[in-house]
């Protein structure tokens, strides 16, 4: 089995992010080790190079090996190159025992909503081309790829998730990653569950909404999603898993 801790839009640079969320999720992360932490973007709030130097500073702490995106906001000011100076590469594969994970940047510069791009998807196919016989496939990027309840009006989907979905489905992926909305979700799209995370560590909320996480436990068998509030509860989702051959 390998074990994921999923966060997003942590903005530590915002009013709004609360330090003693992070310390606690630090801990938590520390202690539990699980096999990969993904950071699906919105770690500054204006992509400033100050705002990058105090979330490396607090990613940082984190003693497990992590996978990080940039979000909408990160990208805002030529966020992006401060990105891939402390961050590294924007697009990226991880392989873990069974399980192949492939990230992609959905940012636009200074726009909230995002787009993968043609000019990716030859990447894309490649990257998922890549996963060895068997191994469970799981995407992340920022951008919600569909609509999330509670979310209000949807002008920041991704403006090419029609033709991301496919892609996805026709290789075969199970798992995809994403926050932006601050909204804890999940979605099942054909043999596929799409997670929405929701802010890690900020008030910034919507409706009576709690900053969350997401642990997620994965195998040849199932799926299993626990979206995790700081008051000890949690929403549990178990996805069992029909493998097939990718068209």
């Amino acid at each position: 089995m390998v074990s994921l801790y999923h966060i997003s839009d942590i903005h530590v640079s915002s009013k709004y992010f609360q330090p003693e969320l992070m310390e606690q999720l630090i801990s938590e992360v520390n202690q539990v080790r699980p096999d990969l932490l993904v950071l699906s973007g919105d770690l500054t709030d204006r992509g400033l190079g100050f705002e990058y130097q105090e979330a490396k500073r607090w990613t940082d702490r984190f003693e497990v090996p992590m996978l990080v995106t940039p979000g909408n906001h990160d990208s805002r000011n030529v966020g992006y190159v401060h990105f891939e100076d402390l961050y590294g590469s924007r697009y990226r594969i991880v392989r873990l025992p069974g399980v192949h994970i492939v990230a992609a940047d959905s940012s636009e510069p200074d726009l909230d909503e995002g787009r993968i791009g043609r000019s990716i998807y030859p990447w894309l196919h490649e990257a998922l081309d890549a996963a060895g016989e068997g191994d469970l496939k799981v995407f992340v990027t920022h951008h919600h790829l569909l609509p999330v309840p509670g979310a209000g009006r949807e002008r920041n989907i991704l403006q090419d998730a029609g033709d991301l979905l496919k892609v996805l489905v026709d290789h075969g992926v199970e798992l995809v990653l994403n926050g932006h909305k601050h909204v804890p979700w999940v979605w099942r799209f054909e043999n596929m569950l799409i997670v929405n995370a929701g802010t890690a560590t900020t008030s910034r909320l919507r409706g009576k909404g709690k900053p969350s996480y997401a642990v997620i436990d994965l195998d040849r068998e199932a799926i299993t999603v626990r979206h995790k509030y700081y008051d000890g509860s949690e929403d549990i989702l178990h996805h069992p898993l029909e493998r097939r051959t990718p068209a």
